[in-house]
């Protein structure tokens, strides 16, 4: 048992305000890397279900006619980053192809901010509802910080000054906005198949509600998806609290960190340039 909280002994030693990178890789590499990787793609199926940032993406085309390579470009640029941080050669080439990719686009400092958002706090409560433990105050702390620094160097503005803060903002913003809209409708359905990936093969005929069942009330109505059977929510909560206990009871920190071996996606088996990941047409060398 002292074993499974060796992480989280290791991570009370940190300072969050000056450590913040490292105790987020651990977060996210060693404590929770099913949880985090599940809980950052509901954020991001989240920020692209508000209208504005949904017509942005029809628009382009990226996600529903590029669906695969849209999320595992957005997916590596985000690991980069993680990996790496934003001074390293990786995670600044990352960063520079995450500026690249927006700055044609005029989207307003708001709608970068609650994606921002999505990205701290739909994680964070997937973690408080489902992890084996819930995270402790140096990693919410530390998550913040991780995407305050982000936002920064994106130059995103008016960030509020800590998770509790930004979570009040959120909350806010995504009842004011997160509203239906045939847009969304259109990028769920077709990145629907990423989650349901995930399923475990012995529940993939109930897939379909099970996927919906991880969407709150508020992203299925935005989304156009229905409501999925009552046993399905019902079976998919026990089992996930299940999980947790078990993994709190008998598990053990992995040996490896996630992405140990480097970042492997179906689009790109044989490795990627970080400078040329994105849209085809957009070129690179814009400063």
């Amino acid at each position: 048992m002292r074993k499974r909280y060796a992480n989280l002994a290791h991570i009370r030693t940190l300072d969050p305000e000056r450590d913040w990178l490292e105790i987020y890789q651990t977060t996210l590499r060693l404590e929770f890397p099913w949880d985090m990787k599940l809980g950052l793609n509901l954020a991001f199926n989240r920020s692209f279900s508000i209208p504005a940032i949904a017509a942005v993406h029809v628009g382009t085309g990226e996600l529903t006619e590029r669906t695969q390579k849209r999320i595992d470009d957005t997916g590596l640029l985000m690991y980069e980053m993680v990996l790496n941080g934003f001074d390293q050669p990786r995670g600044r080439d990352a960063l520079r192809r995450v500026n690249q990719i927006h700055r044609p686009y005029d989207i307003p400092n708001e709608d970068y901010l609650y994606v921002l958002g999505c990205l701290v706090v739909i994680p964070t409560r997937w973690l408080k509802q489902y992890g084996w433990r819930r995270p402790c105050c140096h990693e919410r702390r530390a998550t913040f910080l991780f995407y305050r620094e982000l936002g920064r160097r994106m130059g995103i503005t008016d960030i509020p000054d800590s998770y509790e803060e930004l979570e009040v903002w959120f909350d806010a913003y995504d009842a004011a906005h997160l509203t239906p809209n045939d847009e969304a409708a259109a990028i769920e359905r077709a990145t629907r198949s990423l989650l349901l990936g995930r399923i475990p093969r012995p529940l993939a005929p109930l897939g379909d509600g099970l996927v919906s069942a991880m969407y709150d009330d508020r992203l299925r109505r935005a989304t156009r998806v229905d409501a999925p059977a009552r046993p399905i929510r019902a079976g998919l909560h026990v089992a996930l609290k299940l999980r947790a206990r078990l993994q709190r009871s008998f598990g053990i920190p992995p040996n490896t960190p996630l992405f140990s071996e480097g970042i492997k996606t179906r689009t790109y088996p044989d490795g990627y340039e970080i400078t040329k990941l994105g849209p085809p047409t957009l070129n690179s060398s814009d400063a």
